[in-house]
């Protein structure tokens, strides 16, 4: 079958070539794939694997081996799925990090959500934001614009940073009370910080955060070392937190949820550039460059009958 496998010598360390075909384990099952997304970390760390790796993990299609143990989706079911190796015709992926696909969603919206959808969903649940001041930073991306939607359902006041002020179009609109370039104009402390900068950002974020207040790190899109002044992670009264994210574990329920609300027309998947993945040292390109505001989704050539 053909994948984007990882070759250090391609623009941006991805080409399209050959893999071997996906061994399902028992409480696996396997997907017929029309769709994947990019994420910019993927794509900026691809060049660290090791050559030759089927690279990714959102992906979009149609169920073609149910797994043999007798849980998820059975043949023929639409499905999303989070798992290693998505970027290819077919993947293997455990039943856990699955969910089907509503009807009236497209496949190609539905692949856009598991990592950055997930990342933004799980973070926001990590304290009470019903009334409460969030701040998200590098909102314009993937993670950020899902952030932004979802922090606005849940009731919270959304500040929105962004790097420049071509980055802040359409933030309003999808919910965010507030839009900054940097951190210009925030002049009240916020109880809740989706990190997706680092840097010097960060350090200086945390002198805005309330007491009791945290901060998810998300990503480092900045590349630069935060330095904290002397003292500065000293806070009298309830206790101020930064915490890492990676809790990828069992996103099928989570996934499903995400789906429902893009169903309902309460979650846009804000699918920016979307094309063959014969494209992908493009897509890959505009997304290091910053010039995709939301998510990278890619056509994926069907494969041989399985």
């Amino acid at each position: 079958m053909h994948a984007l496998v990882v070759d250090p010598d391609a623009p941006g360390s991805l080409r399209l070539g050959l893999a071997a075909e996906p061994q399902a384990a028992p409480h696996q099952l396997v997907v017929d794939v029309q769709h994947i997304s990019l994420n910019r970390g993927e794509v900026a760390f691809a060049g660290r694997l090791p050559a030759g790796t089927v690279h990714g993990y959102d992906a979009a299609g149609v169920v073609v081996r149910a797994a043999t143990d007798g849980t998820g989706p059975s043949v023929g079911a639409r499905i999303t799925a989070f798992g290693a190796g998505a970027w290819a015709q077919r993947m293997a992926v455990d039943t856990t990090a699955v969910a089907e696909v509503p009807a009236q969603v497209d496949l190609a919206d539905a692949a856009a959500l598991p990592m950055a959808g997930i990342t933004a969903l799980r973070t926001l649940r990590s304290r009470s934001i019903l009334g409460r001041r969030v701040l998200i930073t590098g909102a314009a991306g993937g993670v950020g614009r899902y952030a932004v939607q979802l922090a606005a359902l849940g009731g919270a006041h959304v500040i929105a940073s962004v790097g420049s002020p071509t980055r802040a179009a359409g933030l309003a609109k999808l919910g965010a009370h507030q839009v900054v370039v940097g951190l210009e104009g925030i002049d009240q402390p916020v109880d809740l910080i989706l990190d997706n900068v680092g840097g010097q950002q960060l350090a200086a974020a945390w002198e805005l955060l309330a007491p009791g207040g945290g901060v998810q790190n998300i990503g480092w899109a900045s590349d630069e070392p935060a330095v904290f002044a002397p003292y500065s992670l000293f806070s009298v009264g309830p206790s101020k937190t930064m915490n890492t994210f990676g809790d990828v574990h069992e996103v099928g329920p989570d996934l499903a949820t995400l789906l429902e609300f893009v169903a309902a027309g309460r979650l846009s998947p804000e699918v920016d550039w979307r094309g063959s993945w014969e494209r992908v040292a493009e897509a890959a390109q505009a997304l290091l460059d910053r010039r995709i505001a939301g998510k990278a989704v890619l056509d994926v050539e069907p494969a041989a009958a399985y």
